[in-house]
């Protein structure tokens, strides 16, 4: 399966992730610099989402949105050479919130990290007061590992937590089995 992977089932928003070209990239940063995205990413420097779009063990998509596969979003794997077989979803911004468009993309990202890439684990860390992503990845299958206390510096002073969250193939093949992900 090529990494141009639609997202129409499963009752989804329709998305499709293709891969980040240089020329995308000012939208990418346009997106990390947004003040609603901003409290909840550390944004990166152009130099490393470019060297994440050419190093093997990166993949950095441009998450296609709605009818007509605008850009809405963009999202990074890292470790999809890692020889554990444990893959991080590093980063995910969508545009358009509210849309379905992040669940989407989050289920054609666990179908590339398990079925493509073959991860035995998929896993995030997120800032611990980012609820809205919480919930989503929780009701995806994801799983609390645990908290890194004081984890991330905030500009406005003080200190915040990462969560760190999972999925593991086997639970990706019976959520699978229940029809909660997409085919294979």
């Amino acid at each position: 399966m090529t990494n141009a992977v639609a997202a129409d089932s499963l009752h989804a928003a329709r998305v499709r992730l293709r891969p980040t070209m240089q020329s995308d990239l000012e939208f990418v940063l346009s997106l990390e610099r947004d003040p609603e995205n901003l409290p909840y990413i550390t944004p990166w420097e152009r130099i490393q989402h470019e060297a994440a779009i050419r190093f093997p063990d990166f993949r950095h998509f441009i998450i296609e949105t709605g009818a007509g596969l605008e850009p809405g979003g963009f999202l990074i794997l890292i470790g999809c050479r890692n020889p554990h077989a444990s893959i991080e979803l590093k980063r995910m911004v969508v545009r358009d919130k509210d849309q379905g468009f992040g669940r989407s993309a989050l289920r054609v990202a666990k179908k590339i990290a398990f079925d493509d890439l073959g991860a035995h684990r998929f896993w995030l860390d997120i800032k611990k007061r980012n609820a809205r992503a919480r919930g989503l990845y929780e009701s995806e299958g994801f799983v609390f590992e645990g908290e890194l206390r004081d984890a991330v510096k905030l500009d406005r002073g003080g200190y915040d937590a990462l969560v760190v969250m999972s999925m593991l193939l086997g639970e990706f093949t019976q959520r699978r089995g229940r029809a909660l992900e997409l085919p294979a």
